[in-house]
């Protein structure tokens, strides 16, 4: 059996220090790719799959893909976590369809697109916490605007303690999405990011008020210039931009971050060796001479982060507990969120 909650894999990294990468997946080959590279390292793993994604395989698809890589791979404990729901519908849906996590944003509206109040957040992360842990299954919570921080003084960009310590009280969520700077898609910052534009002090001092709660770093794709470059020099036009530094996200792991979101990362991966192929031998036109090479560099990059995150090593000494137990657990109210 290799399908893990998220809480039972993020209670094991906090145990041991270490970080997990949540590395966003579409297709079967780029689930292939994380697969060998976890199996390489001997990591767990979190495949996470957002609500457009999961209209464009098809839930029955996406379902059966995962059902797939548990038999392939047995010995790899591996979270199948809905990324940034946009309401208790679509959660309810992950849940029919054997996700083992769920997150709701409940930062927007039903749109994915309006920011929301404090109060709407919590009813509807509270509700989809209800409803997820009666199954047994994990739930994160977003709490804060994602998005470019400009501007230190503007707030909004900036999760609230107060705030996020009453939010994980009133949704018991097992992780908590904050806002520090960091946003989705490649062009995160307009030069490295410093403290002015990346507040790792606001993530230190949520995780000092909350130190028992694992903390999730959305947008943190590196975009590694290499990788930049590949994609231009093939016919690509991809502006200068930077992204999160590997540094600062293993000083977020020695304070409190356990789920690290990666995305661009992988497609530019992928992408910039779909270009290169295709430059380099035109008349090619089958898709699996397009697909392996960038396979390759998927897994290498997914390599990488899993050892420079400390998640290296550490699946073969999870022992996966059933989400039926996991069940009975949260019932007993053992996993309510510890508040100091």
């Amino acid at each position: 059996m290799s399908r893990i909650t998220l809480r039972q894999l993020l209670d094991h990294a906090a145990e041991h220090q270490y970080g997990v990468p949540a590395f966003s997946v579409t297709s079967m080959e780029q689930m292939l790719a994380v697969m060998a590279a976890a199996d390489a390292v001997d990591a767990p793993v979190i495949l996470q799959v957002g609500t457009k994604a999961r209209a464009y395989a098809g839930d029955v698809m996406v379902e059966h893909l995962f059902a797939a890589l548990e038999k392939l791979y047995p010995h790899i404990p591996m979270v199948v976590h809905q990324d940034h729901g946009n309401s208790e519908e679509t959660c309810a849906t992950a849940l029919q369809h054997k996700f083992s996590s769920v997150m709701m944003d409940g930062s927007l509206l039903a749109d994915a697109k309006t920011p929301s109040d404090y109060d709407y957040n919590v009813r509807v992360t509270a509700s989809v916490s209800n409803m997820a842990h009666w199954m047994g299954a994990s739930v994160e919570g977003e709490i804060g605007v994602l998005g470019k921080l400009e501007n230190r003084n503007d707030e909004r960009l900036l999760t609230d303690p107060d705030q996020a310590v009453a939010f994980v009280k009133a949704t018991k969520v097992d992780a908590l999405a904050i806002a520090m700077g960091t946003s989705h898609g490649a062009y995160k910052f307009s030069r490295k990011p410093d403290g002015d534009v990346l507040a790792m002090d606001r993530l230190e001092e949520i995780h000092r008020r909350l130190p028992d709660t694992h903390l999730v770093m959305h947008g943190s794709s590196s975009v590694p210039q290499e990788l930049q470059d590949i994609m231009n020099k093939y016919g690509a036009d991809i502006k200068q931009t930077w992204g999160v530094p590997i540094e600062e996200i293993q000083r977020g792991i020695k304070h409190g971050v356990r789920k690290v979101n990666i995305d661009t990362d992988n497609r530019m991966a992928l992408i910039g060796q779909i270009r290169k192929v295709m430059h380099e031998d035109p008349k090619e036109f089958d898709i699996r001479n397009m697909m392996k090479p960038g396979m390759d560099a998927i897994t290498k990059l997914c390599k990488q982060r899993l050892e420079e995150f400390g998640t290296a090593g550490h699946a073969g000494k999870i022992k996966v507990i059933t989400m039926a137990d996991m069940a009975k657990r949260y019932a007993s109210g053992q996993l309510d969120p510890k508040i100091q």
